[in-house]
């Protein structure tokens, strides 16, 4: 994703209103993108959130593609300091499976994905919820003073409603107000949402917290291990005086074989170690864990009339690939380069009406994007429920092969870095 192109004239023609319901990521992102790349239009972001509310402290945790970290440092919104990049990824499968010194380490399926293989300083980076969407939001007011009749705040009113009324769209957010052109970005977990068009429940749980790594574990590195019941990931952290060395945990279990609630901590530090890939050294400690029920929920169209739904409000996934953020910033980028072309295609002409046919773009554009990440997600994610005796094999013969061909291996590690294209 390319941010540095030439943005497109302001032209008085152009009076484009574009309202952003809720600033998360997503939202935040995609506000950031229109003013810097549609600067004769206006956009206004809304969010339920009073904006004096501090959200820097904010834990919970947030792995970003190399491709969505780019796109961040362009619009000037990316806290260094505050994130871990990802060096290595490393997915690897639990006993019982098929052992053969083809595998790799201790003759068990594994893939290895590095940076440097890739031509990359990194593969990605991961942080707290907190420190990215500060610095997103801090972006964004210094838009809006800057640019204040362009670059609008609407924060600590929720959107009451939102309709069709003739070409335009009306947002009810205790004022009624019209726009061309509404992306609702507020899509929340999927315990909390109404169900889209597309929706599963996988019956399994998501224990999230974080663990304190032996020192001697190697830096910079995510694990995937696959278990019988379910994945189970370690996603590095960074250090804090505290606790220097560190890893955000996902662990997901089947909510009918899900003992994980009536465990100690000392308890379940035991069973994640025993599940921990060979070679890890074994896990110091853990925090108290958060559970959240996991399922697919999904609207088969990013775009209705002229609304738009991108990120969670889209899509919510398992978190076994780790890519819903990621396909969110991606939507927000298709949104709004499918609008710069089109005012570049009719120099002069009001933007407004050229809104379908950039939407109709966005939707064939992202198609296949966004298509192999949901299936393959789910599919993943629905194989865990399976008890057929040959699958782990299966599954582990597949890492093995993945491992083996390295042109495959690089199509998905782009794939993962940066979207497919």
């Amino acid at each position: 994703m390319r941010t540095d192109a030439p943005a497109a004239p302001p032209s008085p023609a152009d009076p484009l209103r574009i309202a952003i319901v809720g600033a998360g990521p997503a939202g935040l992102g995609l506000a950031l993108l229109a003013a810097r790349r549609l600067p004769a239009a206006q956009v206004q972001l809304f969010d339920a959130r009073p904006l004096e509310k501090d959200i820097s402290d904010d834990p919970r945790t947030l792995a970003l593609s190399l491709g969505s970290v780019q796109l961040l440092q362009r619009l000037q919104a990316w806290n260094e300091a505050a994130a871990q990049s990802i060096l290595q990824v490393q997915v690897s499968q639990a006993p019982p499976t098929l052992r053969h010194p083809v595998f790799g380490e201790a003759g068990q399926p594994v893939v290895s994905i590095h940076a440097r293989e890739q031509g990359e300083e990194r593969l990605g980076a991961v942080l707290a919820y907190g420190q990215l969407v500060a610095p997103m939001q801090a972006a964004w007011l210094r838009q809006c003073e800057a640019r204040p009749a362009q670059a609008l705040t609407r924060f600590g009113q929720p959107v009451a409603g939102i309709r069709a009324v003739g070409d335009e769209m009306e947002v009810d957010a205790g004022i009624a107000d019209r726009f061309d052109l509404v992306v609702i970005a507020e899509g929340g977990v999927f315990a909390e949402q109404s169900r889209k068009s597309l929706s599963h429940d996988y019956q399994q749980n998501a224990w999230v917290g974080t663990v304190t790594l032996d020192p001697a574990s190697p830096p910079g590195v995510a694990y995937e291990r696959f278990t019988r019941n379910g994945p189970l990931a370690l996603l590095p952290l960074p250090p804090t005086p505290q606790q220097p060395h560190r890893a955000a945990l996902v662990w997901c279990l089947p909510q009918a074989e899900d003992e994980v609630a009536g465990l100690t901590d000392a308890q379940r530090l035991t069973v994640i170690n025993q599940q921990l890939p060979p070679g890890l050294p074994p896990l110091r400690g853990i925090s108290p864990l958060k559970c959240f029920p996991l399922g697919l929920n999904a609207e088969r169209s990013l775009v209705e009339g002229r609304l738009v739904r991108i990120g969670n409000a889209a899509q919510t996934l398992h978190p076994v690939a780790g890519q819903g953020l990621n396909l969110g910033l991606r939507d927000a980028y298709a949104l709004v380069e499918a609008l710069v072309q089109a005012q570049a295609r009719q120099p002069g002409s009001p933007l407004a009406a050229a809104v379908p046919r950039a939407l109709q773009r966005v939707q064939w554009q992202r198609g296949p994007d966004r298509w192999s990440t949901i299936l393959g997600t789910d599919f993943l994610a629905r194989s865990f429920s399976w008890r057929w005796p040959a699958l782990p094999a299966l599954r582990g013969l597949g890492l093995a092969a993945l491992q083996a061909l390295p042109p495959v291996k690089k199509a998905l590690a782009r794939q993962m870095m940066f979207g497919r294209r």
